[in-house]
């Protein structure tokens, strides 16, 4: 039986299989904890998405790194059986490649040791990208993880008061994410790639 979405009953849980059945070809959506998710990327957030990969890109080929690109594949944890995030943008490393049990056969991620870096374009469920998601990033030990709130929709407690677009770097540091953030002309520091030279305002405003 097709687990259509708009069928869905307000509490309804769905296990990894019936997601990746209904779901899976699919990357408007994405599974938390049984709960499917609709992604609903305006074109705005698909050119913050692509400006930050083109950067991205090019720092990994200057830098000569063994590492592509991966837009909204799958990120299931093994240890989280209900969820199944969908990155914006991932930097996979092919070294650790071998180690994905799902890989040969589908665009499915299990382990943090295959993204070193991971950004997510903040949309209208943006408490998935300040909380969940910076939890379960963390957990599995990616070192880099961006939060791109190009309208600044994340609550205050994350991106104070006036809201105002904000870029949250979030580096994976003594088992804690330590989150820098910035805003306007300041320059983003990225530890995975030190010599990225691009303001906040051009990643916050690409889809302006």
């Amino acid at each position: 039986m097709t687990l259509a979405l708009d069928r869905l009953s307000p509490n309804a849980l769905i296990p990894w299989e019936a997601f990746c059945a209904d779901y899976g070809e699919d990357n408007r959506y994405e599974l938390i904890d049984g709960e499917v998710f609709a992604l609903e990327p305006t074109g705005q957030h698909e050119q913050v998405a692509a400006l930050i990969t083109a950067k991205i890109c090019v720092q990994i080929e200057q830098l000569g790194l063994p590492w592509f690109v991966l837009q909204r594949g799958i990120l299931r944890p093994m240890e989280q059986g209900m969820t199944a995030f969908r990155p914006d943008v991932a930097v996979v490393d092919r070294r650790e490649l071998g180690k994905e049990p799902f890989w040969a056969g589908q665009s499915l991620l299990t382990l943090g040791s295959s993204l070193p870096w991971v950004a997510e374009v903040v949309s209208s469920n943006w408490q998935n990208d300040y909380a969940r998601k910076l939890e379960d990033y963390g957990t599995l030990g990616i070192p880099e993880y961006w939060i791109v709130d190009y309208a600044g929709l994340g609550g205050t407690r994350h991106i104070g008061r006036p809201k105002q677009p904000t870029l949250s770097v979030c580096r994976w540091v003594e088992g804690d994410y330590e989150i820098e953030q910035f805003r306007g002309n300041e320059r983003v520091i990225s530890p995975t790639f030190p010599g990225l030279a691009v303001t906040a305002a051009e990643v916050l405003g690409a889809g302006g």
